[in-house]
């Protein structure tokens, strides 16, 4: 089984280093939703459903809804 929030923390660095997400702050999977939410230096949040997801599928809804 993966590790859906390690690749959310590693996601999270990687996001960090464009143009559109410097200010990412984090991006917290909550297993009981299936959702992901990402939290920005301005205080702002998106949440992304991720449900079903695997890893990639994952990051790739995570980009599709938070951007």
């Amino acid at each position: 089984m993966e590790d859906l929030q390690k690749v959310c923390n590693l996601l999270t660095d990687t996001l960090r280093e464009t143009r559109n997400l410097r200010e990412l702050k984090k991006l917290y999977y909550d297993k009981s939703t299936e959702t992901v939410t990402a939290t920005f230096e301005c205080g702002g949040i998106k949440i992304a459903n991720v449900a079903g997801d695997s890893g990639t599928a994952m990051i790739s809804d995570i980009i599709k809804q938070v951007v």
